[in-house]
């Protein structure tokens, strides 16, 4: 996998970012690819922001994966920083041949890179494929999480 590109998300890269979004029976219900300026707004705030990186792989000048990872400094754990991975979408086109792998790969390193002394993120309990890719490449189903609409 030679020819991928992995690189922070420009606004030309928002429609097919949220194509990914939109494509899977969770992301169909809250997302909204028809009108792209809250994605384009947002993507400029995580640009202004060191600690957020929006990443796309790119193969042959096509978007086919993406992910977020958000550095965050914190007073637990002695003082350490850990970071969070989120809206890990691949292309349906290249499901299943190392591109999961390949992003979450990145973000590790990254987060290594950045100091970090943990990863950590979320699954929808639905996703137990995903759950399963996530248990593969190491990481462990060690809390719950909780969420409050606003």
């Amino acid at each position: 996998m030679a020819d991928l590109e992995i690189r922070r998300t420009t606004a030309a890269d928002v429609p097919a970012v949220v194509a990914m979004l939109a494509d899977d029976p969770l992301g169909a219900e809250r997302e909204s690819p028809d009108d792209l300026a809250p994605y384009v707004a947002a993507l400029e705030r995580l640009d202004a922001d060191p600690n957020q990186h929006v990443v796309v792989a790119v193969r042959d000048g096509r978007v086919v994966g993406t992910l977020q990872l958000t550095i965050v400094p914190g007073l637990s754990r002695r003082g350490a920083t850990r970071s969070i991975i989120e809206g890990v979408r691949i292309h349906a086109d290249e499901r299943g041949g190392g591109l999961g792998t390949q992003l979450i790969e990145w973000a590790v390193d990254e987060s290594r890179r950045q100091g970090c002394h943990l990863v950590q993120l979320t699954s929808d309990k639905s996703r137990t494929d995903a759950h399963r890719f996530y248990e593969r490449l190491g990481f462990s189903a060690s809390h719950t999480g909780f969420k409050l609409q606003l």
